[in-house]
């Protein structure tokens, strides 16, 4: 009798140890701070991928450039030493770059005409070049607001911003639009932009609207210029080598989970922007509305440039027209 017992025993045991052995924890890098959408809800993903595989999978959440800026994680994942990140476009970007066709200026007049192209079949079968040109796999697309520009100083007219040193996040399509602008866009990162505009490192920013009044940018500047000038979507990404290596019915679980987590940041724009302009309003900053036409020709020179690097910009526009 006490064999038997202490051979389930053993045998239990046994299956606790394989089940333990089995069992995966994932790690997903952002660059954004705890606080933030993205964040947030890659902790709701990681939750949802726990409960749903009974434990099999976890997922441990690095925000803050914990793991390195943007690069150097996109470089983790295609060795597969990073399992997943939530990644703006723009760096995919870097590596595709048909993918700068989000990037357009005034391609969307608001985040609702952005969450459209986002979600849109187009869009998605944009994903299907990240394994072979970024040894990533793309699962669906969520964003930050759209763009703006805060100012240390007034701003009445685009040759107010001639020369100026323009805070970007560093990559070509923004790159080629403030040069366009006869500014100086200077790339940096997010942890370094409030001191840096504090201390005139920078004369103007390129953000959206969320964390210009989360990361309270306002307080060191004079103007924001609300021009809704760009889109800025984010994808949800597993490393292509781990995704090989995962059964097919995993896959499936992931793929469905990780899309709804950065659809649901995507959808949390679309409700709350308005809300993050009227915490931007009471900083008590000037807020000027502009368009297209306080561009001048740079707009135009952008779409010169990219209409051939992204093919699929056409494709886009005639979703939202």
């Amino acid at each position: 009798m006490l064999k038997s017992v202490g051979f389930g025993l053993a045998a239990a045991g046994a299956v606790l140890a394989s089940a333990t052995a089995q069992a995966k924890e994932f790690r997903l890098g952002l660059i954004t701070p705890p606080s933030h959408i993205w964040t947030q809800n890659a902790i709701a993903f990681g939750e949802a991928l726990s409960e749903a595989t009974d434990g099999k999978y976890t997922v441990a959440v690095f925000p803050s450039r914990q793991l390195g800026n943007e690069a150097q994680m996109l470089q983790q994942l295609q060795t597969g030493a990073l399992d997943m990140s939530f990644m703006t476009v723009a760096e995919v970007s870097n590596r595709v770059p048909e993918f700068g066709a989000f990037y357009a200026p005034f391609l969307v007049d608001n985040i609702a005409e952005a969450a459209t192209i986002l979600r849109s079949d187009e869009a998605k079968a944009m994903l299907d070049m990240l394994p072979r040109g970024a040894g990533v796999v793309g699962l669906g697309y969520g964003s930050a607001g759209l763009r703006q520009i805060v100012t240390r100083d007034e701003v009445s007219s685009v040759e107010d911003l001639a020369g100026e040193k323009i805070r970007i996040t560093p990559f070509e399509p923004i790159k080629d639009f403030y040069e366009a602008l006869g500014t100086a866009p200077t790339p940096m990162p997010l942890p370094d932009v409030y001191d840096a505009l504090a201390n005139g490192q920078v004369d103007a920013i390129d953000m959206d609207l969320e964390l210009i009044w989360k990361l309270k940018y306002t307080d060191h500047a004079e103007t924001m210029l609300l021009s809704n000038h760009m889109m800025f979507p984010m994808v949800g990404l597993v490393s292509a080598r781990v995704w090989a290596d995962l059964p097919e019915e995993d896959r499936a679980i992931i793929g469905e989970l990780m899309a709804e987590a950065v659809d649901n940041c995507l959808q949390a724009y679309v409700d709350q922007e308005a809300d993050f302009l009227a915490e931007v309003e009471k900083s008590g900053i000037t807020i000027t509305e502009i368009n297209a036409d306080f561009f001048a020709d740079a707009v135009e020179a952008w779409y010169a440039k990219w209409d051939e690097k992204a093919p699929q910009l056409s494709a886009l526009q005639a979703l939202v027209d």
